[in-house]
């Protein structure tokens, strides 16, 4: 097989990198894997390409020194596992791209962090004045004060949005796993996949029991999700081994490519649609489904016929339709109290009544993104 185009006409990559690829299994740094993985990615950078590392590790970085036995299970020490691993695997990565003359620089994210507006526009800044100044950004999620609501859920997820928050051309998956194979490879028959073009590749795919490492929290399912997250905007992707970086990072034909399926959208609604989890749901009537959906229209309260949940103004929420299904997903401007005397009303007669703050949609359509087709 040839060279992958794809791959080598990148000018702008990302790179996840997984817990089991620079840790050990006990826990502690790996620093072999963090040198090895280093060097790939400054061959690519030398050929003038800008890379951005999200990296894996944290947790698993701390077991050791702590004196953890295993991965913790408990919210309260995984945040303070990560506390202390943190820093431990920043100094690794810091220590093995110094001593080539380049800087890192340390990115943590919640998905809170770049769902709101002004967070975003942060985020969005900080990662591109650091590859316009030449310092390779690591990320992490923030798993320091992570909480399940604010959880990315997967750093494969976090580095499908990241892939699109830098306007990236390639996105590649390093784990312990070497490809996508139609089944789990020590099974008779199982076959590497080498490419997949769309949904009807993955048809016949059976992920149970692949590539879950004893100290992340990723395995083979989470990093298809992730292909389909980066290939739907745009992004090629590449699955392939921690130990073959340097052969994907050149294009050579190693792993699985994912060829990209879609166009890029607003990088601020994809974050919305993949990365936030609904603190409730708003149910349409008909006429505000046909409105948000195919006119993509903003929700006013006229067409909100119920509200589920306990949540405040901006936080996100689900707009379900008549059946309960959710068909897109939105910042609120009102907090859960304030709606139900709000519904079935027009803006200009709440405005009357209640005062011009009360004259603005239930969810901007700038605030808004589209889960599901009618």
């Amino acid at each position: 097989m040839g060279i992958r185009e794809l791959v080598t006409t990148a000018r702008k990559v990302v790179v996840k990198i997984g817990s089991s690829s620079v840790t050990k299994p006990e826990g502690g740094v790996d620093d072999g894997n963090i040198e090895r993985l280093s060097a790939a990615l400054l061959e690519r950078r030398a050929a003038g390409t800008s890379c951005v590392l999200v990296s894996s590790g944290a947790i698993a970085t701390g077991i050791r020194p702590l004196g953890l036995a295993r991965r913790p299970r408990d919210l309260a020490t995984q945040q303070a596992a990560a506390s202390v691993g943190q820093g431990l695997l920043i100094e690794a990565y810091t220590r093995a791209f110094g001593e080539h003359g380049v800087r890192v620089g340390q990115i943590l994210l919640t998905s809170d962090d770049v769902i709101r507006r002004g967070h975003y526009i942060n985020a969005e800044r900080t990662l591109h004045r650091l590859l316009e100044l030449g310092v390779v950004p690591i990320v992490n999620e923030n798993d320091t004060v992570v909480t399940e609501e604010l959880r990315f859920g997967d750093n494969d997820r976090l580095a499908a949005l990241v892939a699109h928050l830098v306007r990236a051309d390639l996105l590649v998956l390093l784990s312990d796993v070497d490809a996508l194979y139609t089944a789990p490879p020590n099974r008779p028959g199982s076959r590497r996949l080498e490419e997949v073009r769309g949904e009807a590749d993955l048809a016949e795919i059976d992920v149970g029991g692949v590539g879950k490492a004893g100290v992340g929290t990723g395995g083979m399912v989470t990093k298809i999700e992730a292909a389909r997250i980066a290939t739907s905007a745009g992004i090629p992707v590449v699955l392939a081994a921690a130990s073959d970086a340097s052969a994907a990072l050149a294009g050579e034909s190693v792993g699985t490519l994912f060829h990209p399926t879609g166009h890029r959208i607003a990088a601020r609604l994809l974050w919305l649609a993949h990365a936030s989890s609904p603190r409730g749901r708003l149910r349409l009537d008909a006429g505000a489904v046909k409105a948000v959906i195919e006119r993509r229209l903003s929700l006013l309260p006229a067409g909100v016929v119920a509200v589920e949940g306990d949540f405040a103004a901006g936080d996100p929420v689900d707009l379900v339709d008549e059946a309960g299904r959710s068909v897109a997903r939105g910042l609120v401007n009102y907090d859960a109290v304030e709606l139900p005397g709000l519904l079935g009303r027009s803006t200009r007669e709440l405005a009357a009544a209640l005062g011009a703050a009360y004259q603005r949609e239930v969810v901007h359509r700038d605030d808004l993104v589209v889960l599901r087709r009618r």
